[in-house]
């Protein structure tokens, strides 16, 4: 017994001498949700269709929305990404000038309003592609930022995977023309035709949104001119605009909030669109292709808008900066006061049905790892995270310390070591 004891005393000394060193603290990076709630069947004539929470990806209602299918002009949407993001990092202004090649002015389908050698500039091209989806304005842009058509679709796909869209995901060309219909133009070194499912389109849509946002300010106009001296203005394909409430021909359709995303068709696609409204701080975004006619399209993603809007609501689970019930508290080591107080890194809002009951939204709070939780601290250091679970989805919220935490001195770590070991040793 006494051998037991000398020999815990000197694991007590060893331990009252170690040197604890101070480890970086572990981000916490709040969840993406990604399953859809229990929904009814709303009855939606189109292939296939999907409505998602554009704030956090959480999908709402689905229906057939891993199925590959022709996307025909949807795919402009990562046309438009592509540009965007050039235009972010500064290789591409939108001052810069564009001249129609040959490929770009023979281009079938929608535009044609470009003649060989026309030079406008990336903005006027641009509006060409959003707002009257012009086939010759989109070839334009993508050999003016990969030198061909075929190297720029190289680049969407390139794209498609770090975006995470499906393996099913596929662009030959920057416009969602079919093979047959790109002619002598269709490209040699890419296999197949242009493909994407409707989660894939929402997920694009999903991501231009959050990083390019300003793309809302080329979809919501129901029309401009491309040049002052056109006699006409180019129409916006899509009829569910708020800008068109004083368009006779389009009233019917439109819906409040709705300012965006993408209309597409071919013959082999049918009637698809990809729309986005906003509505009391909520955005959802819809997606239906395969419809059978023009009007189709745009009254089965009203019914698709209207669900969400009526059925969900935006809850604020918690306030940034805010104490939580579920961890107020963690200890540090080698703090003055071992248990320190935690607040919220940032607000948290998630989408829930109306009506929800609190006990539906299960908070958990965890501390952060042992050797993350060591004084001194500074204000504002991640010390843990609460992790709130609604329907089976999850979001993370990181815990951080409400004030500065500074060590304890040497003589108090000292009696508080000792403390420590006589209380384990009896």
């Amino acid at each position: 017994m006494k051998k037991a004891v000398a020999k815990k005393s000197r694991i007590g000394v060893m331990i009252l001498s170690a040197v604890v060193s101070l480890h970086l603290a572990v981000i916490h990076e709040p969840g993406h949700a990604q399953a859809a709630d229990a929904a009814p069947d709303l009855k939606l004539e189109v292939s296939s269709a999907i409505l998602m929470d554009a704030a956090t990806g959480q999908v709402l209602y689905e229906n057939n929305a891993d199925v590959a299918l022709p996307p025909a002009s949807m795919a402009k949407m990562m046309t438009e990404y592509l540009v965007l993001e050039e235009i972010q990092s500064g290789k591409l202004k939108w001052e810069d000038t564009v001249t129609t090649s040959q490929h770009a002015a023979d281009t079938i389908g929608s535009g044609q309003l470009l003649a060989l050698n026309e030079t406008l500039s990336v903005r006027s091209m641009f509006e060409a592609m959003s707002i009257y989806s012009g086939n010759d304005a989109s070839v334009a842009l993508a050999e003016k930022v990969a030198g061909s058509e075929e190297q720029f679709a190289a680049l969407m796909n390139e794209t498609a995977r770090k975006l995470g869209l499906s393996k099913d995901a596929n662009f030959i060309n920057s416009t969602g023309l079919s093979r047959i219909d790109m002619g002598k133009y269709a490209p040699k070194n890419l296999q197949g035709e242009t493909m994407m499912s409707a989660r894939d389109a929402a997920t694009l849509a999903y991501h231009i949104l959050h990083e390019h946002k300003e793309v809302l300010e080329f979809t919501k106009v129901p029309s401009k001119k491309l040049r002052e001296s056109d006699k006409s203005p180019m129409i916006n394909w899509n009829w569910m605009l708020e800008g068109n409430q004083n368009n006779p021909n389009f009233r019917q359709y439109v819906f409040q909030g709705l300012d965006g995303l993408k209309t597409g068709h071919t013959n082999e696609a049918g009637y698809c669109f990809t729309g986005t409204a906003e509505r009391n701080g909520m955005r959802l975004i819809s997606v239906v292709m395969g419809a059978k006619t023009e009007p189709k399209r745009f009254l089965e993603t009203a019914k698709l808008l209207n669900y969400g809007f009526n059925t969900y609501e935006m809850k604020e689970i918690v306030k940034a900066d805010a104490e939580v019930d579920a961890l107020k508290t963690v200890e540090v080591k080698k703090a003055i006061h071992t248990d320190v107080p935690v607040v919220t890194e940032s607000a948290l809002s998630i989408l829930v049905k109306k009506g929800v009951k609190d006990e539906e939204i299960v908070q958990v709070g965890e501390p952060a790892a042992e050797d993350v939780r060591v004084a001194p601290v500074s204000k504002g250091e991640v010390l843990g995270k609460l992790t709130v679970t609604y329907n089976n989805q999850t979001y993370d919220v990181n815990l951080v310390a409400k004030d500065d935490v500074k060590k304890a001195g040497w003589f108090k770590l000292t009696l508080r070591s000792i403390r420590h070991f006589f209380t384990n040793l009896f």
